[in-house]
């Protein structure tokens, strides 16, 4: 995908893509593409506010999820000092943010529940945790930021177990003919590098060939 986008772009970039291990909670899923519906949770310490307000505040976010008519990729940042000391993402989390819609959550916080969890929701998180302490929704729809990827509400972004990657919408429109392009232009590469007697010659070869497809 990075590939694909540089491609476009008509250049190399170091942004719009995570810079730290994820941890996949079903590494063999697909990538999941979707717009973000972001958050900030944390779990360190009992709310200050009463339950019934948190409680409110939850059952807003579970809305603002459910109200995308497009697919939708959960983005939620543990602002705790301490990140993914209460896991939100468990068997429970999972099968609510399914049923609303999404197609899977970047977080750096913590998930649970592993040999429970949905095995088509794809969590994307920064740790495990065997309990969910205090954890709680404190704000959605805002800006967050996670594994060094800013991402504001509606962002669209493609996920898997490698990591996050932003695209732009303008990308986006061209990405189908770059994906095909970059696939074909590997492949000459790949062929000779996999054939036996292979050699530095076969490469600088198989290279010019690349260099050709258009």
């Amino acid at each position: 995908m990075c590939n694909a986008i540089e491609l476009v772009l008509g250049h190399r970039t170091a942004e719009g893509f995570t810079t730290e291990p994820v941890l996949a909670a079903h590494p063999s899923l697909p990538a999941i593409v979707g717009y973000a519906r972001t958050g900030l949770i944390r779990s360190s310490q009992p709310a200050e506010e009463s339950s019934e307000t948190v409680r409110a505040r939850r059952i807003a976010y579970y809305r603002y999820v459910a109200a995308h008519a497009g697919p939708v990729v959960v983005v939620l940042q543990d602002i705790d000092s301490r990140p993914g000391l209460g896991a939100f993402w468990g068997e429970i989390n999972v099968a609510i943010h399914k049923g609303l819609g999404a197609r899977g959550v970047l977080t750096n916080g913590s998930m649970r529940d592993l040999g429970a969890v949905d095995p088509g929701f794809q969590i994307l998180a920064g740790s495990l945790s065997p309990s969910h302490a205090f954890v709680r929704v404190e704000a959605f729809d805002c800006p967050v930021e996670i594994f060094g990827l800013k991402v504001r509400p509606d962002d669209l972004l493609h996920a898997d177990r490698h990591g996050a990657v932003m695209i732009d919408p303008y990308v986006a429109l061209e990405l189908p003919r770059a994906i095909d392009l970059v696939t074909r232009k590997e492949a000459p590469v790949l062929k000779a590098a996999r054939s036996p007697g292979f050699t530095v010659e076969k490469l600088i070869e198989a290279w010019g060939a690349a260099e050709d497809v258009h």
